[in-house]
């Protein structure tokens, strides 16, 4: 089984079974943080979590198969929200602390039964497989053996019904029959229909034919069922089941090397190194890792190219980078040294040195300066071709270019979080941001290593993101509301142009941390703002222009900020007023309103919104001239209506708020 596999337990008392299971399968262990601790080393565990139940959908979501050592009512609870397309659901077993029971709840088809009668056998019980066909049949059709597969799995349910209703079924490669009589034979030979030179699937057959006689599937000569293996692209339906022979996996153990100047076209790589590994019979699925130098951590064409063959090969192949002391080291063994590169960057040779630096960090014997292919030039790149002896583990060569999430959670509640808010989070390693808006979030938690700061240290958090990134992490900085409204986004790109930094690191190749930082990945999401949320709760406040002002003058003067408030007085703006008041600023707020009594009703409606999306909301519409600022702080926003703002009063007692578009005049015209 292919499949990543997740061994999830709540307590101490599962973790004998659980490491057991994971151990025999390679899979991971995720276990309740508050239940165990990472502390000791017999009870160290890969991710540690903390809501049992976001977690199982969370896992479920991503198509993990889930071996929960726990009661198989909490995995169903867990993983019910997600609940979809049976077509599509991964396997989901649930194993008795005890070892007394393994039970498949879902993904019958998909390896839950047979990982569920690997996990019995490994602990020495009989699995409770419920799915007719495999209780009837004893396997499952479309889970076939190592080697092959089903072309149209679309067609098992209809057949099985078949079977069930008292069909029988033949087994025929192609148009040759076969009967249980004749599968001992065709175990030991290769049937007609397989040329000779498919060794290794021929090596596969009596696998398959053993999986066939060991069924309890009804066979008969001209039956109406069929089984039907076949090298070539035959059509199957409701009645005719095909095999094929799987293609088999290159091993992924060779590593490419690249080079290239600023700017490089993907295409003009992605050429060099198509054609490097043709000429040199390489097949391109066999590519583990692209490498190269760090400078060239956020250049398009290296990650192109790595696209490139994640697309052919059907499996992740990243790009991976290495510091210019560590292509140094490999100098005695490049078989194009460059004292001009040297020059340049601090090594004598990117392409060969980075496909040797990735095979030696590899730990292969073979490391030792074996090149398939030394460096190779076109244009503007170069590349180079390196082979480990075995499998390619890129979490542990070189670094990634690091990635900055910029991401706003809203104002407080999961609810108003973004799908794609909480898919960065996830895919984070470590979280940065004030210590409340962290602990808003909690439900997320998933193992990341959380950076508490507190509330004013916004550059130092800033910076510290950004050193986190530059090491190749990929970092959550949080921002409650949207990040781009005053918060967090904007000082980011400050810094990334700027470079302003109190704690300067030099590399080897001396440049400074803006350099660093603007090699990273940035990515900026977008959350639900408090003035958006206010609005929404109130009714339509912001449904003609408005405008947002910050009345914090730490950075703004307060003669600019008034400067604002008359103008959008002025200008008959809706105003949105954030950071209204603190401990020591309690004035501003007063003046903000002489200001607009100037320019509108002393009955404008004003909408007071504390701690949106928690527990602790309020809401509360007052008039302008009675607003009192002693009543708001700073986890208010406050909604300043325009002359043209309407409160409507509801039979029911409600108060709604809305600023017309005049619909009603364009209706008289």
């Amino acid at each position: 089984m292919n499949q990543r596999i997740v061994v999830f337990c709540l307590g101490t008392s599962a973790l004998p079974l659980a490491k057991k299971i994971v151990a025999e399968f390679g899979a991971e262990l995720h276990a309740k943080a508050d239940r165990i601790s990472n502390q000791s080393p017999e009870l160290e565990v890969d991710v540690l979590f903390t809501d049992a139940m976001k977690h199982l959908e969370f896992l479920f979501r991503e198509g993990a198969a889930i071996v929960g050592v726990c009661a198989s009512a909490v995995l169903i609870r867990g993983v019910a929200g997600a609940l979809v397309n049976k077509l599509d659901e991964p396997p989901v077993i649930a194993v008795a602390e005890d070892g007394s029971s393994v039970v498949p709840l879902l993904g019958g088809h998909h390896g839950a039964n047979a990982l569920a009668r690997k996990i019995g056998k490994l602990i020495g019980v009989t699995p409770a497989v419920t799915t007719a066909g495999d209780l009837r049949f004893g396997i499952a059709l479309d889970e076939p053996p190592q080697g092959f597969v089903l072309t149209n799995p679309e067609d098992v349910k209809v057949f099985t019904a078949e079977l069930l209703a008292g069909a029988a079924v033949s087994l025929s490669p192609e148009t040759k029959s076969f009967t249980p009589d004749l599968v001992q034979k065709e175990k030991t030979s290769t049937p007609d229909f397989l040329p000779e030179s498919k060794t290794v699937v021929a090596d596969y057959l009596p696998g398959f034919y053993e999986w066939m006689q060991e069924s309890r599937l009804p066979f008969t000569e001209n039956a109406k069922l069929r089984i039907s293996l076949s090298t070539d692209p035959v059509s199957g339906n409701a009645e005719h089941l095909i095999f094929c022979p799987a293609a088999e996996l290159p091993l992924k153990n060779v590593v490419v090397g690249v080079g290239c100047e600023r700017g490089t076209e993907p295409k003009e790589l992605i050429s060099l190194v198509r054609k490097t590994l043709a000429e040199n019979e390489i097949a391109p699925e066999r590519v583990a890792l692209v490498v190269s130098l760090d400078l060239k951590s956020d250049e398009h064409a290296v990650h192109a190219l790595a696209a490139y063959f994640t697309e052919i090969s059907g499996a992740e192949c990243p790009a991976r980078f290495f510091d210019a002391a560590t292509l140094e080291a490999q100098t005695p063994d490049l078989q194009n040294p460059s004292e001009i590169v040297f020059q340049e960057v601090g090594c004598h040779g990117v392409a060969e040195g980075a496909a040797l630096a990735a095979v030696a960090a590899s730990g292969s014997s073979t490391a030792n300066g074996k090149l398939l292919v030394a460096k190779i030039k076109s244009n503007r790149a170069t590349c180079a071709v390196a082979e480990a002896e075995n499998l390619l583990d890129p979490n542990k060569i070189g670094r990634a270019q690091g990635t900055l999430f910029i991401v706003g959670t809203g104002p407080g509640t999961p609810e108003w979080r973004l799908p794609e808010a909480e898919k960065m989070l996830r895919k984070s390693t470590d979280w940065v941001g004030y210590g409340l808006y962290l602990d808003l979030i909690a439900d997320l938690h998933n193992g990341q290593k959380l950076h508490y700061f507190d509330l004013g240290q916004e550059e130092v958090r800033v910076r510290h993101a950004l050193n986190l990134a530059a090491e190749g992490k990929t970092v959550a900085l949080i921002s409650s509301g949207d990040p781009g409204i005053y918060a967090m986004a904007t000082l980011v790109f400050e810094l990334l142009e700027t470079g302003r930094s109190s704690t300067v690191t030099m590399s080897s190749s001396k440049e400074d941390s803006s350099l660093k930082w603007q090699r990273i990945k940035v990515e900026v999401t977008p959350g639900i703002s408090a003035l958006q949320a206010a609005s929404a709760r109130i009714g339509a406040p912001l449904g003609h222009d408005f405008c947002t002002i910050s009345l914090s003058d730490l950075l703004t003067p307060w003669e600019t900020i008034e400067r604002r408030i008359r103008a959008a007085a002025e200008g008959d703006f809706v105003i949105a007023f954030y950071n209204p008041v603190s401990q020591r600023r309690a004035t501003q707020l007063a003046q903000a309103k002489e200001i607009l009594l100037k320019h509108r009703p002393a009955e404008t409606p004003v909408v007071l919104a504390r701690n949106l999306g928690r527990k602790e909301e309020q809401l509360r519409v007052v008039s302008l001239e009675k607003l009192d600022p002693t009543q708001v702080d700073m986890l208010t926003v406050v909604l300043v209506g325009s002359s043209q703002t309407r409160q409507l009063q509801l039979p029911n007692g409600e108060v709604r708020v809305y600023t017309p578009r005049g619909y009603a005049d364009k209706t008289k015209d």
